[in-house]
């Protein structure tokens, strides 16, 4: 169980050491909310470590979520369930969050061994039906957390939201961007410090991608967390984020790179036409091939095993006895 404190009232846990959730205190004692649920299955580690990290049977007072991609949305409902409890996100996840919708497509045609393994990722999510409830936009504070407000912080999810204390400036930003080298996979495993673009093949809208980063930056955060990477703490956080924010890198291609998709409060209104995959082609290939090897093999062993053996004449064993006679 890999923990560590972003700021005071603050832990994230890293889950299979890919995605992290974060325990945030409200500021009234033993009283916490929980930010985003990680992928299916962590339940039972987080409810772990919210015990551990409190006491024994504690249960937050919502559970909100940054968005609903399935890293972040996961075990949303397994969690609610247990611990009965809300689920909180901004109103424009919600056609995703309920089964109305599907998002934006994911590009693989990016480049990077995360877009090469979003081919894999399913794209219909949990429902999370009447445990979700849709953020009050009208309300500049975050539910349920003193000093903490919400930023919508759109391109990655239509209702991407990060949280910011201003106290202390603990930023906790979602996938807008990563404290680590989000297009690797290793990079992600091994959890080396980088702030860096997040998510390259889920970004459906680059142009407000980069004006979220820019938002962000704009803050000055001393302490940061994101979806994906560890905690990154001091002077050169924002120094890094603002080089980010200055230099942010657009792919040289992708279905989203010139033509963003366009949602709405019901969802999807509009995609660009994507880009041709070679990679199932290129599958497609290698499949038959393989295919056709194994057909070959069938029928040729089939030939040999129908053929008559030839008679042939005992061998001499004069060189084998020769060997053991010495």
């Amino acid at each position: 169980m890999l923990m560590d404190t972003l700021a005071a009232g603050v832990t994230q846990l890293r889950i299979q050491r890919f995605v992290n959730v974060y325990f945030v205190e409200t500021g009234t004692p033993g009283e916490w909310v929980l930010i985003d649920t990680g992928l299916p299955g962590s339940a039972k580690t987080i409810i772990a470590a919210a015990n551990k990290l409190f006491y024994p049977g504690t249960r937050p007072e919502a559970i909100l979520l940054t968005h609903g991609h399935l890293d972040h949305l996961g075990s949303a409902r397994q969690l609610a369930d247990h611990w009965q409890v809300p689920v909180i996100a901004h109103p424009l996840e919600m056609p995703y969050l309920t089964g109305q919708a599907l998002y934006p497509p994911r590009d693989p045609t990016v480049g990077g061994s995360l877009a090469f393994m979003s081919r894999f990722f399913p794209a219909q999510l949990p429902n999370l039906g009447k445990r979700v409830q849709a953020l009050n936009t009208d309300e500049p504070a975050a539910p349920y957390l003193m000093n903490w407000r919400w930023l919508h912080v759109p391109g990655h999810a239509p209702g991407q939201l990060a949280f910011f204390r201003e106290a202390d400036r603990v930023l906790i930003g979602a996938d807008a961007f990563a404290t680590c080298h989000h297009d690797s996979v290793p990079a992600v495993l091994l959890s080396r410090p980088k702030i860096s673009r997040a998510g390259t093949p889920f970004n459906y809208d680059w142009a407000a991608s980069r004006q979220s980063v820019q938002t962000l930056a704009a803050l000055e955060p001393q302490a940061i967390g994101c979806g994906h990477g560890p905690v990154i703490t001091g002077p050169t956080a924002a120094a890094d984020l603002h080089q980010l924010a200055d230099n942010y890198p657009v792919p040289a291609h992708g279905r989203y790179v010139h033509e963003p998709a366009h949602t709405d409060a019901n969802g999807v209104a509009h995609l660009p036409p994507a880009p041709k995959d070679k990679l199932p082609m290129q599958a497609a290939v290698l499949g038959a091939s393989i295919l056709a090897a194994g057909a070959a093999w069938l029928l040729i062993g089939g030939r040999r095993r129908g053929r008559k053996p030839a008679t042939t004449q005992p061998k001499q064993q004069y060189a084998s006895r020769a060997t053991f006679s010495s």
